[in-house]
C-alpha cells in the first residue's frame, strides 16, 4: 500500500469518527483486501471444517467495526490493530463456543505459525493462547499488545511500533520477551 493510500485511509477514518457515514463507505473498499488477507491468515490456522470462513470473519469484523465508530482513529495502523483485536475475539469466541459444546469442554488444537511466532513451535489451542495473552496483559500490557498486533494482526515491526508509539527496537525486545513468557505459560498449563 503506497503512502497516498495510507494517508487517504487515515483521512477517511478521521472523517468517519466525526460522523461522516460516507467516509465509511469510501473506506471499506480501500481496506477490504487487507482485512481479507489477514482473515485468511487466521483461518489458515483453523480446522478445515470450521463453520466460519474467511468472508464470514471479515463480515463479522466489519459489523463490529461499524459499532466501533466512536473510536478515536489515529491512522491506518491503528485501524488494523483494532481489526486484529476484533478478529481475535471472534475466533476465540467461536473456539470457546465449540469447546463448551463438546464433552469436557475440550478445545481443538491450533498450531502457531513458526515464521510469525518464532521460537514457539508447538501446538496449543486458541483459547489457551488467549488465556495466556490475557494473563500477560496484566503483567505487561504493552508486550501483550505487541503479540496481538504481530501474531493476530499481522502487523510489521514498524507498524506495531507506530501503533504503540515506541521504537522498533522496543517492539523487538517486547516481542522476544513475550514469546518466551507465553511459551512458559502454555508449558505450565500443559503440565498442570
Amino acid at each position: 500500500m503506497d503512502s497516498g493510500s495510507r494517508h487517504q485511509i487515515t483521512v477517511l477514518l478521521k472523517d468517519w469518527r466525526r460522523g461522516n457515514s460516507d467516509a465509511l463507505d469510501r473506506l471499506m473498499p480501500l481496506v477490504y483486501d487487507e482485512l481479507r488477507r489477514r482473515a485468511h491468515r487466521y483461518m489458515a490456522r483453523e480446522r478445515p471444517d470450521h463453520t466460519l470462513q474467511t468472508t464470514g470473519l471479515v463480515n463479522e469484523a466489519y459489523i463490529r467495526l461499524i459499532d466501533a465508530g466512536r473510536v478515536d482513529w489515529k491512522d491506518r495502523a491503528h485501524f488494523f490493530a483494532i481489526s486484529a483485536n476484533l478478529m481475535r475475539r471472534i475466533l476465540v469466541e467461536a473456539a470457546r463456543a465449540r469447546g463448551s459444546q463438546r464433552r469436557g469442554g475440550e478445545l481443538r488444537k491450533v498450531e502457531f505459525n513458526e515464521a510469525v511466532i518464532g521460537s514457539i513451535a508447538r501446538t496449543d489451542d486458541l483459547a489457551a493462547l488467549d488465556d495466556a495473552l490475557t494473563a500477560l496483559s496484566k503483567i505487561d500490557p504493552r508486550e501483550a499488545k505487541v503479540v496481538e498486533l504481530r501474531f493476530f494482526g499481522g502487523l510489521s515491526v514498524a507498524d506495531t511500533a507506530e501503533v504503540l508509539g515506541v521504537a522498533e527496537r522496543t517492539v523487538m525486545r517486547d516481542w522476544n520477551h513475550a514469546r518466551v513468557w507465553l511459551l512458559q505459560a502454555l508449558d505450565r498449563r500443559e503440565h498442570a
